[in-house]
């Protein structure tokens, strides 16, 4: 017999970039009851709020699942690290607050792929529901949204940020004001959310206003194991808190929200999946759905270091009086060097002509270390992180096991298909030009990595397989489509296929991945789906036109480079 307080309306699983937008959302309506289930805890730490110390909540077991990839074949067999959140705001709480929408080519082509009405028109509104610019609201922008997002502080404080900018101008590059409003291709300041100098997650945003409301229980330090069912219909889920196996009911729905690597698996514990899978972990087949865990797409990038030569770059900034002074003026005002993810310029950029929108994303740090936070040398330096991020190569989340705790094989097949490569061929050589440009003559050193002697396709293609690094935006492993899409999972409504009063919402979700950050998509996702769930759908816009070269069809960019490289 179910106990009382374990039946709500909708249990939400997750409380991450997504889960907590659909419970704030959900919750609105005081008559409906939303339970949502995480795996972590409270986000009340200062290495997750202040945004300077981004890499160190990633580094923690605390905060993150600590998933890695199998040993990927196209890289000389190297296991690549595969962070997720586990606290509540999920990987918002982690991240690097890098707000990037996709380019509205990237969320078209969702419709192309099959899932109906998922393009750009219809998920602008959502895209500006969700968001409050600090440049306020324009036809592509929200200014009242939950999520607040700044530019960082003024580029001016360091005079990199400006001078990576000018070199991509001088390299034939367009500038752009806003590369998430009308024109994301060209090079121009980075946006992050950011509200007042502090962290901006999901948590932040949507769920502790709601947490106020009594029709929204939060259970945390929840392990959920699977779902229950009755018949075709999801009715609840299973779940360890505390070593003892518990359950939550649902009157309405079960939504997943436990991200590119949770949702699967989850499904895949309780019989949904390929059923080769689900019998090599002792699964029985509820419903053979080939596609859950397959599609999985990420993002890879390098760091592209150089020696500084003028004394201005942040690895002047790493030692330990000036950590605790950037510590002590952010905990006191929540400004400074504390205040920002430093990625406070960046680009993007189609890597070959035939390319209507860009598929290389720069950010660029105006210091040269490495991710934890160490230098990677001694002296001033900087850096971009560079790579593709439209690619074609395709991998898979499998469970291994019945349990919960045991952690799925994931394969991501990193360059496996030729054109992933070439793409590092071009991005290689094309960021050398753009950093070899004159507008970085006063600061420009040696060149760290990849070293000048990386030239051939060979040389290049070594390097890559041996330095590349994820850039963390695993998705599309539960993908929407149509139909006759034997490999599409959901509908376009967000609903497992086969299954009532299920749903699955967050990046898992996308048929493709978008060029840039993968939270702001999520987020917009989580917008959207909750009013699909509610029945109460935006309209969609028909007036925002968006930049598209004029000459994409023949050439990679726009002008000829000005300067020398």
């Amino acid at each position: 017999m179910r106990q009382l307080e374990s039946e709500f309306d909708y249990v939400i699983v997750g409380a991450g970039s997504a889960g907590c937008v659909l419970a704030a959302r959900l919750t609105e309506d005081p008559n409906v009851r939303v339970a949502l289930l995480e795996a972590g805890g409270s986000d009340k730490s200062l290495f997750i709020q202040m945004p300077t110390a981004l890499s160190i909540p990633m580094n923690m077991d605390k905060y993150n699942w600590g998933f890695e990839s199998e040993p990927e074949p196209h890289l000389d067999n190297r296991r690549l690290d595969c962070p997720r959140g586990k606290v509540l705001g999920g990987s918002s709480s982690i991240n690097g607050m890098v707000f990037v929408r996709g380019h509205a080519c990237d969320i078209d082509a969702w419709e192309a792929a099959g899932a109906t009405n998922w393009n750009y028109r219809s998920c602008l509104p959502y895209y500006k529901k969700m968001e409050s610019w600090i440049g306020g609201a324009d036809d592509y922008r929200g200014g009242n949204g939950p999520l607040a997002v700044c530019a960082g502080n003024d580029m001016r404080l360091n005079p990199l940020y400006e001078s990576f900018i000018a070199a991509g101008v001088e390299a034939g590059y367009p500038q752009t004001r806003d590369y998430n409003g009308y024109q994301q291709e060209g090079f121009g300041q980075m946006h992050m959310s950011v509200k007042n100098g502090v962290r901006w997650s999901t948590a932040n945003a949507y769920l502790k206003p709601a947490l106020s409301r009594s029709n929204l229980t939060l259970i945390p330090h929840t392990l959920v194991d699977q779902l229950i069912f009755d018949n075709q219909r999801a009715i609840g889920v299973r779940y360890l808190s505390a070593g003892r196996h518990m359950k939550a009911f649902a009157n309405a729905e079960v939504i997943l929200s436990a991200g590119s690597i949770g949702s699967p698996t989850i499904l895949q514990r309780s019989g949904i999946g390929p059923a080769a899978v689900l019998k090599n972990a002792g699964v029985p087949v509820h419903i053979d759905s080939p596609g859950v865990g397959e599609n999985l797409q990420d993002h890879l990038e390098v760091y592209f270091q150089y020696r500084c030569k003028q004394p201005v770059s942040l690895n002047r900034k790493l030692g330990l009086v000036s950590r605790a002074l950037i510590g002590t003026q952010w905990m006191l005002n929540k400004t400074g060097l504390g205040a920002t993810n430093h990625f406070e310029s960046c680009a993007f950029i189609r890597s070959r002509a035939g390319l209507q929108s860009p598929n290389v994303q720069y950010h660029f740090l105006p210091g040269a270390m490495r991710y934890d936070g160490r230098a990677a040398f001694d002296g001033d330096g900087y850096q971009v992180h560079v790579g593709p991020n439209k690619p074609f190569s395709r991998g898979r989340i499998a469970i291994t096991s019945q349990s919960p705790i045991d952690k799925p094989a994931i394969r991501f097949n990193y360059l496996e298909h030729k054109q992933d490569v070439q793409d590092w061929r071009d991005v290689i050589r094309l960021t050398r030009e753009i950093l070899g440009q004159n507008a970085m003559s006063a600061f420009r050193g040696d060149e760290i990595q990849p070293g000048v002697d990386i030239q051939s396709d060979d040389a290049i293609d070594q390097w890559v397989r041996q330095n590349v690094e994820s850039a963390y935006h695993p998705s599309c492993s539960v993908k929407m489509g149509a139909d006759t899409d034997a490999m599409a999972v959901l509908n376009s409504d967000c609903q497992v296929k086969g299954v009532d009063a299920l749903r699955v919402v967050d990046s898992s979700i996308f048929p493709t991945i978008t060029n840039g950050n993968l939270n702001a998509p999520t987020i917009m996702v989580a917008e959207r789906a909750a009013d699909i769930i509610k029945g109460k759908l935006l309209p969609a816009d028909n007036m925002a036109k968006v930049w598209i070269a004029d000459n994409w069809e023949q050439a990679q960019r726009n002008l000829e480079p000005l300067g020398e490289s």
